[in-house]
């Protein structure tokens, strides 16, 4: 039985940690741009979009479509790299053992 409560522990103090590292998550940013930096994003740890900066030079030609792309592009880099910080983070927690569900 003892193993068992040390297991619980465990998983409850895995679990405490999670929980503070998810509200850590949501204050963190990362940057990401494409267009040589035309259009620059701010994501949180948690995949939320923070901020979109367009470079005003980026609207001189007048190509919606190649601006909808640069968009497109800096708003999923920043996600992946938000995604890549957050898995590294639970990974430390967990020891890389994948829980689902957890984000």
């Amino acid at each position: 039985m003892a193993n068992m409560n040390d297991l619980l522990r465990q998983a409850n103090l895995m679990q405490n940690k999670i929980g503070k590292l998810q509200q850590e998550l949501a204050t963190r940013t990362v940057e990401a741009s494409s267009g040589g930096g035309m259009v620059r994003v701010e994501v949180t740890g948690r995949q939320e979009l923070q901020s979109i900066v367009i470079d005003p030079k980026a609207l001189e030609g007048g190509d919606v479509d190649m601006l909808q792309d640069l968009i497109l592009a800096a708003v999923n880099e920043g996600v992946r790299i938000s995604r890549a910080m957050m898995e590294r983070e639970i990974a430390n927690i967990t020891g890389g053992i994948h829980l689902p569900g957890i984000f």
